[in-house]
């Protein structure tokens, strides 16, 4: 059995749009595509009067060689949403197919669902927020045709073991996908799953430029996947996904220095992440810090609602995820630069001081 075999009948034999820099990308007189002859204010060398390639070669093979995954095995998009989108809709047919997801999890997997009129079957991380892959397996219907798995998860912050990865894929052979999505690997202790692809081919692996690599406004995410998987999404891939301007500032991030500043940048997260860990463990209406391998903490507060509203009022906006499930107590912070970690302490430190201090006088005034 094919992987295909698992795709929507009608997106396997559609013919898909044949843009005009597909049907002919050479040539100095280009009269193809309607488009301007002359360059748009700015910088004329990025010749944005012209279509861009709709997946640049350059790109394409410095994403292979960083991700260590063949060029025909990437599909380079508008981040990992696009991603998440074109899977929803190349593998679940509306009103009959769903996808299976780990709540409390990254939110855009429903939201594509939703969108494609997919069913969704949810399947709760435990207690501690760890997945349990037995749970998974047993809540799996015929319907199901995508399982995602966010590692590490968003908003948690655990990571999901090598090993579990490995037996999902297993599992679900000829039964489903397994997308995994490492959007904040980079940040953690762990390997990316992308080696696997060539042993399972029904494993696909997001990652992105928007975290570790400082691109979140540049929007480039990518696809690791079977040249078939590929070829299939690409397909529905929009004509033209990836600006020329977003596409050379990837190109400059994964420069040689490029990648020497974003490893410094890494560094400093990670100490960053430690550090803010044991300093905000030790601020009363600090319930708890829970174990993170991303670029952020989430935070159990005594008062959830008051940290929120005494950082905003401070200028520090963090996001309340008290809407997600075992989370109900709960704050994300993105670990900052150290200069914002010291402002985020000092708010809430302020916060409890003034606190306790209004709790004392209260207390003193009953009694007198």
């Amino acid at each position: 059995m094919s992987v295909l075999d698992l795709a929507r009948p009608e997106i396997r034999a559609m013919q898909p749009y044949s843009s005009a820099r597909m049907e002919a990308s050479g040539g100095s007189i280009l009269l193809n595509a309607n488009e301007s002859a002359w360059a748009p204010p700015g910088d004329p060398a990025l010749d944005c009067n012209r279509y861009p390639d709709p997946q640049p070669r350059a790109l394409v093979e410095a994403l292979a060689a960083l991700y260590g995954v063949r060029a025909g095995q990437v599909l380079v998009g508008r981040g990992s949403d696009e991603a998440i989108d074109l899977l929803v809709r190349a593998f679940c047919r509306a009103g009959e197919d769903a996808i299976a997801i780990q709540p409390p999890t990254f939110g855009m997997y429903a939201v594509c669902a939703h969108v494609q009129n997919a069913g969704i079957v949810e399947v709760p991380l435990a207690a501690d927020f760890l997945l349990d892959v037995d749970a998974v397996l047993a809540a799996l219907t015929p319907a199901v045709k995508l399982v995602f798995v966010c590692t590490p998860n968003n908003p948690s912050g655990r990571l999901v073991s090598a090993a579990q990865v490995e037996r999902l894929a297993q599992a679900l052979a000829g039964r489903a996908l397994l997308v995994v999505d490492e959007a904040y690997i980079e940040f953690a202790d762990a390997a990316s799953a992308a080696p696997l692809i060539d042993r399972y081919e029904n494993l696909v692996v997001l990652r992105t430029l928007s975290k570790a690599w400082a691109l979140a406004g540049a929007r480039i995410g990518t696809l690791l996947a079977s040249e078939a998987v590929v070829g299939l999404l690409r397909r529905i891939l929009a004509p033209y996904p990836l600006p020329r301007p977003c596409v050379a500032l990837a190109l400059e991030a994964l420069s040689p220095e490029g990648q020497r500043v974003a490893r410094g940048h890494l560094a400093t997260v990670r100490e960053q992440r430690e550090r803010m860990r044991a300093a905000l463990a030790a601020l009363p209406g600090v319930r708890e810090v829970l174990p993170s391998q991303a670029n952020f903490l989430a935070v159990r507060f005594e008062d959830a609602g008051a940290a929120y509203r005494c950082l905003f009022e401070a200028g520090v906006v963090v996001r309340d995820v008290r809407r997600y499930a075992g989370l109900g107590d709960a704050l994300r912070i993105t670990i900052g630069s150290v200069e914002e970690n010291d402002r985020v302490l000092a708010v809430l430190d302020g916060a409890s001081t003034e606190g306790r201090a209004v709790a004392e006088g209260t207390v003193s005034g009953g009694t007198a």
